[in-house]
């Protein structure tokens, strides 16, 4: 089985990923937030690979330009993501391709992993180029259900407070069971190269 690395740093960021940081004034989406997962954007092949070595460093490559559509289809959201990776090689003299490992995972509440596929990206240098550019998609599909607040939650957040009410100046996310029913609610699709332990630890340190 595929194990997705997510640094302890990171799980208090993605909690709140997949929903409106101020719902109190712009309606939340249910459609999952779409990331690229820390430290997984970047990916270095050494040459040798077991040299981490500034001078020994063979291919750099880069997820950027992340796009995201979403739409709903027999009570599933749907959510299609998009990628760019741009590449840059040391040696350009002769045509070669290089296939990268890239996962794509559907988060829960900031760290539970819904499911999570494993996918590959080849990116072809032309003779002479030092730098090549590929895309890539993604996708998620979660229940419509599962990212849809109970409505009781969702009159707590909306409800109308008038000045000198006992609850005006009370933030319904300080509530224990309204913090925990949105945060329940909460998808993200995340995106990153497949990194093992040794390449994430790189990533993490330069």
């Amino acid at each position: 089985m595929q194990r997705l690395l997510i640094p302890a740093a990171l799980l208090g960021a993605l909690a709140i990923g997949g929903c409106n940081p101020n719902p109190l004034q712009v309606a939340r989406s249910a459609c999952p937030a779409v990331g690229i997962l820390g430290y997984t954007g970047d990916t270095t092949l050494f040459s040798p690979e077991d040299s981490r070595d500034a001078s020994a460093i063979d291919v750099t490559a880069t997820i950027t330009n992340l796009r995201a559509q979403c739409y709903s289809e027999n009570g599933r959201i749907i959510s299609q993501a998009s990628y760019d990776v741009l590449a840059t090689r040391t040696n350009a003299d002769e045509e070669r391709t290089v296939t990268l490992p890239v996962f794509s995972a559907v988060m829960r509440a900031g760290d539970q992993i819904v499911s999570k596929e494993v996918g590959s990206v080849a990116v072809t240098f032309p003779a002479g180029a030092q730098r090549a550019q590929t895309s890539a998609t993604a996708r998620g599909d979660i229940s419509e259900a599962a990212a849809t607040l109970p409505e009781a939650i969702n009159q707590e957040i909306d409800k109308r407070r008038e000045p000198g009410d006992p609850d005006a100046a009370v933030d319904p996310l300080s509530r224990p069971e309204v913090r925990d029913a949105v945060r329940d609610a909460s998808f993200e699709l995340l995106v990153g190269f497949n990194l093992d332990e040794r390449a994430l630890a790189y990533n993490v340190a330069k």
